[in-house]
């Protein structure tokens, strides 16, 4: 393979990973709620034989984000006796007819607006903390994956603030 077409692909990726990453990534802005979507459940139970192939953590899980730190590539679970990113504190599903990234990113921080501001409130001040819902990309929900995690973190940019236990 010639030099030029790795850099091409390169390049293609990057355009790729950073894209998707401004879709999905958590809006710091107020803006007007979106209604609820209609048939969506709060805390699916995810079937064990059931693997995704894009981050899905069970909440009370502690993670590290590549969005959050650089020594990885993808999201990864961590004892939460040690530091890292945030924490897993609730699942939801995406309801049906969902038609890009960006409405999935929308939908899925609505979605987790309820358990985050729950979570917050238990934390009794130490913030600020930030919603961090990770969910599929437009391709995985067409097949029909629409398992998502609602988590919180105390960053919301790399070499920003760890945890360092669980939440309370």
């Amino acid at each position: 393979m010639g030099k030029r077409r790795i850099w091409a692909v390169v390049a293609a990726v990057l355009v790729l990973v950073v894209g998707v990453a401004v879709l999905l990534w958590p809006d710091g802005k107020k803006k007007q709620a979106l209604p609820p979507p209609p048939s969506a459940s709060p805390s699916p139970s995810p079937s064990p034989s059931r693997v995704l192939p894009y981050p899905y953590f069970t909440p009370g899980t502690c993670f590290d984000h590549p969005q959050l730190s650089e020594a990885i590539t993808r999201a990864e679970a961590r004892p939460c006796e040690q530091t890292h990113d945030g924490e897993a504190i609730a699942n939801v599903v995406l309801p049906d007819g969902l038609t890009n990234d960006a409405l999935i990113g929308r939908t899925l921080r609505e979605l987790c607006k309820a358990p985050l501001a729950e979570w917050e409130q238990r934390q009794g001040g130490g913030g600020p903390y930030y919603g961090f819902p990770i969910g599929p990309y437009l391709d995985f929900y067409k097949q029909g994956m629409h398992e998502a995690t609602c988590t919180m973190t105390v960053s919301n940019q790399q070499h920003g603030r760890k945890l360092t236990g669980h939440l309370k």
